[in-house]
């Protein structure tokens, strides 16, 4: 019995120490950045030109660096702005290759999509700020530089929660067979696509037990602030402010497949608490999971500017605009407002435009990114079709082209259809994108398991 008892007393020590040696062989850092804005900048989200008067919360540029045991390195970075173009985030990308060495196809760059920090996009009647978005741009490569410095060994931890209740398919079909978007909606009839209340969270914590990091992810419009008429990161960016005070490390909001989901009923304080504590939940359920390699794969794919009728586009939107807007003025202005986006996108119809789709394995959890605003029949594709056990979808990464509807969504029509720099992408982009995205994912599912049969 002792010799039972000893053989049992090494084995647990084998074993643990494995454990700890797995543990150990993942490292990461995080870090934030903090974006300065003013009262005199143009925010991002709106129909028009508008600005904000003060702020609540801060603004941010959030990175998190992981390095496998062969030294394989990802940057994942979530930036609280509406959106950014290729333009600034390539750059922003293979400057961080250059002072950290991650390759270029190892960032992927995130915007968490809050409609209440200053526009780093083109669109709706007004142009991007251009001093914000650079100062964006040198955020994010700071970001991860500090991130990249702080690498140590932490154990993977991940929990799979949960938030019903903060969203909702918001393209609702109305009496009149229109889909909403804004005004009543007292007569609408039905959702018509489903909404994803996943709220996966992804923990990195050292060996000393604190966190390095909190990444979660959640598909819902970031649109809200707790005071009127303020900058804010909105309900998520201020939800995972809350977190780290408690919880320490830095925690990072990463936005879902949200194209097609608003939150319509919770008024934002009460949005931000749900979430908060939907992430608490989560986080103490998390379990730690095996990472033997981080691995990304990011692919350029050619997609396509619609050609379009612009009497329907004309149509759609005056006989929506007129009806649901109660403000005849205002529906006025939004009315102009869309036909001279048309105007802008007219010389482009047919057009040929590159774009980004990414994968990132860590372990068994894999993220994908995608450069829009993807309807989250889409996403819930990718989750299906995917080889891995745990998948996410991250929108508004890498690029920005628009809404991403599937077909039957594109048919149905509505504002997130109706042609602009808002949405252009001719019928079947999402389909294209699915496709693309499971195409990487198979590679990365392959070569892992290559990896791990080596």
């Amino acid at each position: 019995m002792k010799h039972l008892n000893w053989v049992l007393s090494l084995s647990f020590l084998i074993l643990a120490n494995a454990s700890t040696l797995a543990a150990g062989d993942l490292k990461a850092g995080a870090a934030a950045e903090v974006l300065q804005a003013d009262d005199s900048m143009v925010i991002g989200g709106g129909i028009g030109p508008a600005k904000a008067k003060g702020q609540e919360g801060e603004l941010r540029a959030c990175a998190l660096v992981l390095e496998d045991e062969l030294g394989g390195k990802i940057a994942l970075v979530a930036c609280d702005v509406l959106m950014v173009n290729r333009d600034v985030l390539d750059q922003a990308a293979r400057r961080i290759e250059q002072a950290t060495g991650i390759p270029f196809d190892h960032v992927l760059i995130n915007a968490t999509h809050t409609h209440h920090a200053p526009t780093t996009a083109t669109i709706h009647g007004y142009t991007r700020e251009e001093g914000f978005t650079r100062q964006v741009e040198e955020k994010i490569v700071q970001a991860v530089i500090k991130a990249n410095g702080r690498l140590g060994p932490v154990t993977f931890l991940f929990g799979l929660g949960e938030e019903s209740s903060v969203g909702k398919n918001s393209r609702l079909l109305l009496s009149d067979g229109t889909i909403f978007w804004t005004g009543s909606h007292d007569d609408a009839v039905r959702p018509t696509g489903p909404f994803d209340p996943e709220l996966p969270v992804l923990g990195f914590r050292r060996d000393d037990g604190k966190f390095e990091c909190i990444l979660f992810n959640h598909s819902t419009h970031t649109i809200g602030t707790h005071k009127p008429g303020v900058r804010s990161p909105s309900f998520y960016g201020l939800a995972a402010q809350a977190v780290e005070k408690e919880r320490g490390g830095t925690v990072i909001f990463f936005e879902g497949a949200s194209g097609s989901t608003h939150n319509l009923d919770v008024p934002t304080p009460e949005a931000t608490h749900r979430i908060e504590d939907a992430i608490a939940r989560a986080v103490d359920r998390a379990q730690p999971r095996p990472v033997h390699r981080v691995r990304s794969l990011k692919k350029e794919v050619t997609v396509k500017v619609r050609r379009f009728d612009e009497a329907a586009d004309e149509r759609a939107a005056t006989a929506y605009c007129t009806k649901r807007i109660k403000d005849a003025a205002a529906a006025q202005r939004v009315i102009e407002t869309f036909r001279s986006m048309r105007k802008e996108i007219a010389p482009r119809q047919g057009e040929t435009q590159k774009t980004w789709v990414q994968a990132v394995s860590i372990g068994d959890v894999a993220l994908v990114g995608v450069p829009g605003e993807f309807f989250t029949t889409l996403g819930q594709e990718i989750k299906r079709r995917s080889p891995f056990r745990y998948t996410y979808v991250f929108e508004l990464a890498n690029d920005y082209v628009g809404y991403i509807p599937d077909a039957v969504g594109f048919d149905r029509g509505g504002y997130q259809v109706w042609t602009g720099l808002h949405s252009f992408l001719e019928r079947g982009s999402g389909e294209l994108f699915v496709a693309e995205a499971v195409a990487l994912l198979d590679r990365l599912y392959q070569e892992n398991a290559s990896g791990r049969k080596q």
